[in-house]
């Protein structure tokens, strides 16, 4: 099936990435490769000089806690990463950098920002080099 399968978890919507993780084992045989990554979104850096460097080193890690829960609970073999940045080209660059084959990506029901800006999903669609399965 797939070699190498990226799936970019939100973790404000741990019941969508429970249900990616699913999937992602449906499609998946014994040799594919599984990664599951986190976009922890990069704050401005005058915002950031005012907040503690513990808060974000503690996001991070907690980020990291909860992506290992997942793939424990599910008992799947897989890898976890925690990126800072902009979720839509990070997601992208974390796909081109494990050859991903396949991005499972989750969406919501769009709403009135979405129309101007374009969610993540979206920008992952139009941009991405490999197939990408978008779960609503």
């Amino acid at each position: 099936m797939y070699k190498s399968i990226l799936l970019p978890i939100d973790l404000s919507e741990i019941e969508r990435g429970r249900a990616m993780i699913d999937l992602a084992q449906r499609l998946a045989d014994k040799d594919t490769r599984i990664r599951l990554v986190n976009v922890v979104v990069d704050i401005p850096a005058f915002v950031a000089a005012e907040v503690p460097s513990e808060i974000i080193k503690t996001t991070m890690t907690t980020a990291r806690q909860t992506l290992q829960g997942l793939i424990t609970a599910a008992g799947l073999k897989a890898d976890a990463e925690v990126r800072s940045g902009k979720p839509g080209p990070t997601i992208l660059d974390a796909a081109e950098e494990c050859e991903a084959d396949l991005i499972i990506v989750g969406s919501h029901k769009p709403g009135l920002e979405d129309y101007f800006l374009g969610s993540t999903a979206a920008r992952v669609v139009r941009h991405a080099q490999c197939s990408v399965l978008v779960m609503r």
